[in-house]
């Protein structure tokens, strides 16, 4: 009788084993599908845009995903008529200054909400973060009023001119807030060593924090090159000639001038995003680690 019952009591267990194996196949299996379905649903249009702008005109206006022969002229072409070289080296100018700008400015507000004990820090700090909820069409106009009477009392012109390009994007919040909460994992023994050493802030700030922070400073770089090289509605109402307008500008120029050329109008979107695509290529490791090691991944 006891092996009779050993035997129903193995056989059972095996079976909740094979039930319970079964379930978590089903259940990867409808993970995978549904990203999967994310996959093609984020990269259709992706692919649509680059097909239709390898396309001939006639092409491009009927209904086909595919081109019967690779027109690469359209690129050509497209840089040639949207005037795309002025304004791509006005963008590469004002996205590295507001790189730098973000970058520095970032790093050193960072450090002190998270090593440095001063009065009002989580206030301050707090009061910082609740702007995140602010729209940014919000403060478009208080932020435009700002910068035509900075550029009225000051020595430099700010309308139509790089400041009012990059100067107000300089102090982003949320870089601040990731990098905060990224210096304020680093081990208290690195700073007491540090000091014993003679280090000054400054110093660890240099030697070691920023050694360690590689992965989220990469995220920022990425985010601001990306809001900067994308800008439209700022450039376009503090910029009255294409003298400094971004690229994103001259697209939306050229979307408006091609009319039914929409073989064209894909190809300078596409090379509007090239440098996108390059530099997300180069740090898409450190980006992915950053989001894993911060908290932010919910």
């Amino acid at each position: 009788m006891a092996k009779v019952k050993l035997f129903r009591a193995s056989k059972t267990d095996s079976a909740a084993t094979f039930f319970d194996r079964f379930r978590d196949v089903i259940q990867k299996l409808i993970t995978y599908l549904f990203l999967l379905l994310g996959v093609v649903i984020a990269i259709t249009p992706f692919v649509w845009m680059i097909s239709t702008s390898l396309m001939s005109l006639g092409e491009s206006l009927s209904i086909r995903w595919f081109p019967s022969s690779l027109h690469f002229e359209n690129y050509l072409n497209a840089w040639r008529e949207a005037q795309f070289s002025e304004y791509f080296i006005n963008s590469v100018i004002i996205t590295s200054i507001t790189l730098i700008g973000q970058v520095t400015f970032s790093v050193l507000a960072a450090y002190a909400f998270a090593r440095i004990d001063f009065p009002g820090r989580d206030l301050i700090f707090t009061v910082m973060l609740s702007t995140m909820m602010i729209p940014a069409m919000v403060i478009i106009i208080p932020n435009f009023l700002t910068v035509t009477w900075l550029g009225r009392i000051g020595p430099i012109k700010w309308i139509n001119n790089w400041p009012a390009l990059t100067i107000p994007f300089m102090g982003n919040v949320f870089s601040i807030f990731l990098l905060k909460q990224f210096f304020a994992q680093i081990p208290d023994e690195l700073w007491d060593s540090a000091r014993i050493d003679g280090a000054g802030h400054l110093r660890f700030l240099w030697t070691v924090v920023l050694p360690l922070s590689t992965a989220p400073l990469m995220v920022i770089v990425v985010l601001s090159f990306i809001g900067s090289w994308n800008a439209l509605a700022w450039p376009l109402l503090v910029t009255n000639s294409p003298e400094w307008r971004p690229i994103a500008v001259g697209l939306n120029n050229f979307v408006d001038e091609a009319g039914q050329e929409l073989n064209l109008m894909m190809a300078g979107a596409f090379i509007t995003i090239i440098p996108i695509l390059i530099i997300y290529f180069f740090t898409q490791k450190q980006f992915t680690e950053s989001i894993a090691r911060s908290g932010l991944k919910g």
